[in-house]
């Protein structure tokens, strides 16, 4: 099986500039250092990062977060081949199912318009280059309904003057940006992760969300920031920090994955400048598109309709980050390959049970 070193998968990286963050080494030695191993495969014009969990007994879990490289049609003729190797790779691990979640959009339903798709083409993006049919899996592959990044998320166009992308936003998040600036709300670089994290502890008690732990945050910082690809962006107002995110870049996209905000002076508006300062951090990294990474897993009309009542999940930051103006979208898969039946039924209970609880 081509298997091949971290060196030729950085190589192959290298050549995919706009492949997902997901899948660059970096992000698999992440992972590594907090429970999983990594391996990379390729295969003609395709390759993919996969990720492993161990389990007792010597079985393991598998999973292709925003992959393969390079897989935009399921019929990709270096599909076959791929899939074959993630077959031998994954046997000889003793893989219970692989989950792959793949780096694609839905291109049919409400949220994928022909017309968004030529605006796209037209200046150049990527958005949409990956696009896959609705509920369609590759052979061997089932359509699952459990996933583990965001299904839906908000992409915001950066393209255009800084004037138009600001135009784009609604009215209340430009006036809530000029607010912030007006009363003397600051925002820096920072390589300060303590003083992020103990905002993240705040913002979770708070919401009442789970965190990553403290070497969590500092070991994706110490990796992504030497790179240029990642930023931590802090609020100030007085000299008090109000609120923090890590901003990252891969190629020509860039994505918002952990933000947090303190208890006090939210008056001021400190995350709204904040995300401002890193759409035009984004921007000068060369980027194309920001991803805010995670609204609830509905149609736009429902989510115009519940917003102001629901507050469950993501429910919560639907309202702030749709203000931003992005385009709704919605995620091709995920997909999973059982290699032990009777495991992945009671996987598959599970998971069921978990959700109805």
């Amino acid at each position: 099986m081509p298997v091949v070193s971290i060196a030729e998968w950085e190589q192959f990286i290298s050549q995919n500039p706009d492949a997902h963050l997901l899948q660059t080494a970096a992000w698999g030695r992440l992972k590594e250092r907090f429970g999983w191993e990594s391996a990379h495969v390729v295969h003609g014009r395709l390759g993919a990062q996969v990720l492993f969990r161990r389990l007792p007994a010597g079985l393991s879990l598998a999973y292709i977060p925003k992959g393969p490289v390079g897989l935009d049609q399921l019929d990709h003729p270096d599909w076959r081949g791929l899939a074959e190797d993630l077959d031998a790779l994954c046997r000889a691990r003793r893989v219970i199912f692989l989950k792959i979640e793949p780096d694609a959009w839905i291109k049919t339903g409400k949220d994928f318009t022909r017309e968004m798709l030529g605006e796209a083409k037209e200046k150049g993006t990527l958005w949409f280059e990956a696009c896959l049919p609705a509920e369609a899996a590759p052979p061997g592959f089932q359509i699952s309904k459990h996933s583990i990044q965001p299904r839906r998320t908000l992409l915001v166009d950066l393209g255009g003057s800084e004037e138009a992308l600001l135009n784009r936003m609604k009215q209340k998040t430009r006036y809530n940006i000029r607010l912030a600036q007006r009363h003397g709300v600051i925002v820096s670089s920072s390589g300060d992760i303590d003083l992020f994290y103990r905002l993240m502890q705040s913002t979770g008690e708070r919401d009442q969300f789970g965190i990553h732990s403290l070497a969590y945050y500092r070991e994706c910082y110490h990796l992504f920031q030497p790179l240029g690809g990642c930023d931590l962006l802090i609020a100030w107002h007085q000299n008090q920090p109000l609120a923090a995110l890590m901003v990252f870049s891969q190629g020509k996209r860039s994505w918002y994955f952990y933000g947090a905000s303190s208890n006090s002076q939210r008056e001021l508006m400190p995350t709204y400048l904040l995300q401002w300062e890193a759409m035009r951090w984004a921007r000068r990294q060369g980027c194309l598109t920001y991803d805010l990474w995670g609204v609830p897993d509905a149609e736009g009309a429902e989510l115009e309709a519940q917003f102001t009542q629901r507050s469950d999940g993501l429910w919560g930051v639907y309202r702030f980050k749709r203000g931003f103006g992005g385009a709704l979208l919605r995620a091709a898969g995920p997909w999973d390959r059982a290699y032990q039946p009777w495991l992945y039924r009671l996987y598959q209970l599970w998971m069921k049970r978990r959700t109805v609880d």
